[in-house]
């Protein structure tokens, strides 16, 4: 079955349009990525501001074309913590439907990473059955425990690499002091996490979305970002603080053209760097499995699913 989505994140939107297997692998025949910033000061004042929202409906206009395109069976469209958040949400729903022509569904915390499961699990390798799946986005970081036999459990917290940014590392690069407040907020949200979680210490970590991609990507010192070097990927917790000590010292300026970044994330790979070490330390993990699947996999994945039945 040939479906698309659009998946409009807090600091990056997605598209993802392939054709899905009844028993679930993804065949992608075009996919894009934009880093455009959507949920950029909604944590201050809960608002998403015209800028972004300009930003987004003219990708998702350009977006819109390429699925006509493809000529797809179905086409969905999915947003997250931004825009759940923004008291104006309805005015971005509203323009992206007169403007992109597209319905757009907002996904709380547990059905985001419900999707997001269902796209881990279709690029996994067949060994590995139980998990702990790992969500760093912009706004939030999903906690997604997957046991053999045992419905999938599921936690939210609001910490994320563009509000963690905006909220405490504030200078450039940050100060000693603001790094420190980051590490205990993210430390207090995680403890809680896995404490609701239970049992979960011994589980193999996977890890999906940009923060964790781009860490494999700068480890390996990438030109150009290359999905197959990327997927399945072994980022151990020595790499995680190497590339946190690269970057944690340099202005965002210095930090753009490092091999293996993507342009506009140098603004949040600190937080996102700070947040991946301070989970895995609370788990005491030695190694995170890089996933090039996620959120938009799982969203194609459910959409053919639903069309099918």
């Amino acid at each position: 079955m040939r479906v698309a989505c659009i998946d409009i994140g807090t600091l990056t939107c997605r598209l993802l349009i392939g054709e899905v297997e009844a028993s679930g692998p993804v065949k992608p025949l075009h996919s894009d990525r934009k880093i455009l910033r959507l949920g950029e000061g909604v944590d201050q004042n809960k608002q998403l501001s015209q800028e972004a929202m300009i930003r987004v409906i003219e990708a998702l206009q350009e977006w819109k074309q390429k699925i006509d395109a493809h000529h797809v069976c179905a086409s969905t469209a999915v947003a997250t913590s931004a825009v759940r958040e923004a008291h104006n949400r309805d005015e971005f729903l509203s323009r992206v439907r007169e403007e992109a022509g597209l319905e757009v569904e907002v996904i709380d915390g547990n059905e985001e990473a419900r999707r997001t499961l269902l796209g881990i699990r279709s690029g996994l390798p067949a060994d590995i059955q139980d998990f702990l799946g790992l969500d760093i986005g912009g706004g939030s970081t999903e906690f997604i425990v997957k046991k053999k036999g045992q419905p999938p459990n599921v936690i939210s917290i609001d910490i994320g690499v563009v509000r963690l940014t905006e909220r405490v590392l504030k200078s450039d690069p940050p100060a000693m002091d603001e790094l420190n407040e980051a590490e205990q907020l993210t430390r207090e949200l995680t403890r809680k996490a896995l404490r609701d979680l239970g049992g979960v210490d011994e589980l193999p970590v996977v890890g999906t979305a940009g923060t964790i991609t781009s860490l494999a990507a700068i480890a390996q010192q990438l030109t150009s970002y290359d999905p197959h070097r990327i997927h399945n990927y072994s980022l151990g917790m020595a790499t995680v603080k190497e590339v946190e000590g690269t970057v944690i010292n340099r202005t965002r300026k210095e930090r753009k053209g490092l091999a293996g970044l993507e342009a506009g994330r140098e603004e949040v790979i600190v937080a996102g760097t700070l947040i991946l070490r301070c989970i895995m330390e609370e788990l005491g993990a030695k190694q995170c499995l890089v996933s090039e699947y996620g959120l938009r996999e799982g969203v194609l994945v459910d959409l053919a699913q639903r069309c099918s039945n």
